[in-house]
């Protein structure tokens, strides 16, 4: 984990250091060991370090090759440096390090972009080739890694080009547009993040998964990036005559190799552990690789009994015979730390479920300096409870009357609302607002705290008038032009391509930088997504089991009672909190007069959803939470503070 900022000025004028300086220390808790700076007219480039491999000064960034005419600053981790070393090693190249970053430069040097898919790993990076004058930028396959850039107009001169892993980094920058852009605040509504390209403010853009930056400069003129990607999944089906023991093998195979690439390290290593199958799976493999008194597994519990996985965790901890460490958190802790999560989320983030993650982040932090989770194995293994739901989606919404439809909806409204965990309330109810739509739309309609038919509703008349479209029409566009044909093959696309890389990854990534904690995904191993797209549908999810082949391929490895668990999210109680503890909090944040000054949501329709959630008639927890989260967001980054 480290943060990278840069600034480029296309007329060379020599750039004042305090502004790349200012811009790198607003990401010191990503890289608490060191900081770096990199000047050359028209160009500064700013690093800050968490040191991993090789912690000597020689791995200090930004790092150059050998005559200092390119230069690198690097977030993340290159799990095939070792390969990739010695290749360059043979073709003449010298190294000064022993880490993962050199072989960035070096490897541009000799195969320029073509680097790209040469590398296996999590990642976001800038090269500066000076001779050419041209940067170079890219995000991981998976987008592990984020990174943020804009073009900053100034008066009488071209615009000044900025980069950095957070947006908060380019709010330093003087000219920097800070007003909220309406389509990513629709975007937002609809997703709980903001998808890219966009920021939540205008000023600002941002690389996808899998994208890369490219950005020619010419003396005087104006910086104009070129986006586009470098990489795609790939559904090619190879693996659909295999049997399932093989298939089975051939996924173990695949996982030891991954969870080994991610235990090295030059600081300890520790486990995320929920008690899940994905977690467990990656603590399995990991006490297979190193030898179980070695790992060391971390976990935390909730006072909230249906929210609490700890003794799941405990469980496969002994069974393994790892080293596991617990804390246990009430809900006090937790209301407590919100401030907390508002101060590192410089973009409106409405996962309850970061909230946990900082949490146990930061107990692992005070043992271990990179820990190993087990994320993507739900959205390649079909783990989620939508992808169930689509089975009976296609019976309900593709083959009901629509008049039953709508009599058994009305009935759901009925349902009591309950704050526990995925209560019957909150299922029924999230699965009757899918609709008779496309797939991946029915999922990001699932997905949803508001639904696109109820944004002319929900915002003021002028944001309503300026609606910019369709907030999903790039999950359509994505299921049309996208790699994937077959309709199971289109879901896993969708979440691989939007909720994995803008929700979980941007949640774990800025959970664990507030800590200064770097968090490594084996699931996300290229050669094993690769692998997990091939597999045929039924290999996924078999007689209504999610995950059929991963659960296969653990059998015995595991303990029985983890294999047969029902999905469970890493949630909080959010229903309950804006009933009980947080309701004050929530009447201040979205009362009718504030709402009203502000001029972003319609004061009587947010009045109606309190009312319905308060009074326990309805659980509006998603849409509630979503703007809590946006006007608490709203007063600590859009205000100019």
């Amino acid at each position: 984990m480290c943060g990278i900022a840069g600034l480029i000025d296309p007329t060379w004028a020599r750039l004042d250091p305090q502004r790349i300086e200012a811009m790198t220390r607003t990401l010191a808790p990503r890289g608490p060991d060191g900081e770096g700076f990199f000047h050359a007219p028209g160009v500064a480039l700013g690093h800050r370090r968490l040191a991993v491999i090789d912690l000597t000064d020689n791995a200090a960034q930004p790092l150059a090759n050998e005559d200092g005419s390119v230069q690198v600053v690097f977030n993340g981790e290159i799990y095939n440096f070792q390969e990739l070393r010695a290749d360059l090693l043979a073709r003449g190249h010298v190294f000064r390090s022993h880490g993962d970053t050199e072989v960035l430069v070096h490897g541009y040097e000799e195969w320029g972009d073509e680097l790209l898919p040469r590398l296996d790993g999590m990642f976001a990076f800038a090269i500066w080739d000076a001779q050419r004058r041209r940067l170079l930028a890219a995000r991981d396959r998976m987008g592990k890694k984020p990174l943020y850039f804009a073009s900053v107009a100034r008066q009488g001169a071209p615009p000044l080009f900025a980069f950095a892993s957070e947006l908060k980094a380019l709010l330093t920058v003087p000219g920097f547009d800070r007003s909220i852009d309406p389509e990513a605040l629709c975007r937002y509504l609809v997703h709980e993040y903001v998808p890219p390209p966009h920021s939540i403010f205008r000023g600002a853009r941002k690389l996808a998964a899998g994208e890369r930056l490219r950005l020619e400069i010419k003396d005087g003129s104006a910086c104009d990036p070129r986006v586009d990607r470098y990489w795609e999944l790939s559904f090619a089906h190879e693996t659909r005559e295999l049997r399932d023991d093989d298939a089975a093998a051939l996924l173990r195979e695949h996982l030891l190799r991954s969870v080994r690439r991610r235990l090295v390290a030059d600081v300890p290593v520790g486990i995320f552990l929920s008690g899940g199958i994905d977690s467990s799976t990656v603590t399995a493999f990991a006490a297979q690789a190193a030898g179980a008194e070695n790992v060391h597994t971390f976990s935390v519990g909730f006072s909230e009994g249906s929210f609490d996985e700890s003794s799941h965790a405990r469980r496969v901890a002994g069974f393994l015979g790892t080293h596991h460490r617990e804390e246990r958190l009430g809900v006090r802790t937790l209301l407590d730390i919100l401030p907390v999560v508002g101060d590192f989320l410089d973009e409106p983030f409405a996962d309850a479920s970061v909230v946990p993650t900082y949490l146990l982040s930061r107990f692992a932090r005070r043992h271990v300096t990179v820990a190993l989770g087990g994320d993507g194995g739900d959205e390649l293994f079909a783990g989620y409870q939508t992808f169930l739901a689509e089975a009976w989606g296609r019976l309900f919404f593709d083959r009901t009357p629509a008049a039953l439809q709508a009599a058994l909806a009305a009935a759901a409204r009925l349902l009591p609302a309950r704050s526990g965990y995925f209560s019957l309330d909150f299922k029924v109810n999230q699965f009757l607002q899918g609709g008779n739509v496309p797939g991946p739309r029915r999922h990001q309609r699932w997905l949803a705290s508001f639904l696109p038919e109820q944004l002319p509703s929900l915002l003021t008349a002028d944001l309503a008038r300026a609606l910019p479209g369709d907030p999903l029409a790039a999950v359509d566009a994505r299921a049309r032009l996208g790699p994937a044909s077959a309709a199971w093959d289109r879901l896993l696309d969708f979440y691989a391509r939007f909720y994995l890389p803008d929700d979980v990854n941007t949640k774990v990534d800025r959970a664990a930088s507030a800590v200064g904690l770097e968090v490594r995904a084996p699931f996300l191993d290229t050669a094993l997504i690769d692998f997990a797209c091939s597999l045929p549908a039924h290999m996924r999810l078999r007689w209504r089991s999610p995950k059929f082949i991963l659960k296969r391929a653990m059998r015995g490895r595991l303990p029985k009672a983890i294999l047969g668990r029902s999905k469970q999210g890493f949630a909080v109680p959010v229903a309950r909190w804006m009933r009980e503890d947080l309701a004050p909090a929530l009447r201040d944040e979205l009362a009718p007069e504030k709402l009203r000054r502000e001029g972003c949501f319609e004061p009587s329709f947010v009045e109606g959803l309190l009312g319905e959630h308060l009074s326990g008639r309805r659980d509006r927890r998603k849409a509630l939470w979503t703007l809590f989260v946006f006007e608490r967001w709203r007063a600590r980054w859009a205000a100019g503070r």
